[in-house]
């Protein structure tokens, strides 16, 4: 069986869990209060940092390259096109949400609102808050030009891109920041994707100290 060590709101072990469900990969949850730092934590991954996948005999680090590895070792269902051209573009937005949306949208609202509590590490700063509300606006809108050109995020299949930005998306949600209202195709986008059977262990998530908005778990908002 394969081992996640995973936090329940972190956007990277989300797309982690959806990449193992999708692909029907059997695995054991772990929760790792990685702020504390466990020795036997560390020796698994120096960076000190979730998520972290035993499987195959491997530890593995890092929530790209865990996708991909799984995605090679487990090809069906695929996340990834055949085409290179179509792979960069995969690779591209994976690399725009992890890090351009992670930076503007959710370390501005969910580590200020939610990890700073959990690691007793210091109170929300409003002013990185209110840039997470502005950010996310401008995001939202480059989805919606995306979803307009194409039936999902990447291209015409679902791919590791949308789960990369559903990861994000879903931890947002279970804190109430974001404005569905703003974007119809974005809004029919996360209701798709959020059917899925992969999603159902993401949607049963509770979080001491944050219960789920009454929408969250619903399928049809």
């Amino acid at each position: 069986m394969h081992r996640l060590y995973h936090v329940p709101l972190s956007p990277f072990c989300r797309k982690v869990r959806l990449v193992l469900a999708e692909k029907r990969i059997e695995v054991e949850l772990i929760e790792e209060r990685y702020w504390e730092k466990r020795k036997d934590f560390i020796l698994m991954n120096p960076a000190g940092m979730v998520p972290v996948l035993k499987a195959d005999g491997l530890t593995l680090a890092e929530s790209s390259a865990i996708c991909e590895y799984l995605e090679e070792v487990h090809p069906e269902p695929p996340l990834m096109p055949t085409k290179p051209s179509e792979r960069a573009e995969v690779r591209r937005l994976n690399f725009w949400f992890d890090d351009k949306f992670h930076r503007e949208v959710t370390a501005n609202l969910l580590y200020e609102r939610v990890n700073k509590k959990i690691t007793q590490s210091g109170y929300p700063d409003s002013a990185n808050v209110k840039a997470g509300s502005r950010n996310i606006k401008f995001h939202l809108d480059y989805m919606t030009e995306l979803l307009e050109q194409r039936r999902w995020l990447a291209g015409d299949r679902l791919s590791l891109a949308d789960f990369a930005a559903a990861a994000h998306l879903s931890c947002l949600d279970y804190i109430r920041d974001v404005d569905w209202d703003r974007s119809a195709l974005i809004k029919e986008w996360y209701a798709t994707i959020k059917s899925r059977p992969a999603f159902r262990s993401l949607l049963a998530d509770n979080v001491p100290g944050f219960p789920q908005p009454p929408h969250y778990a619903d399928l049809d908002f």
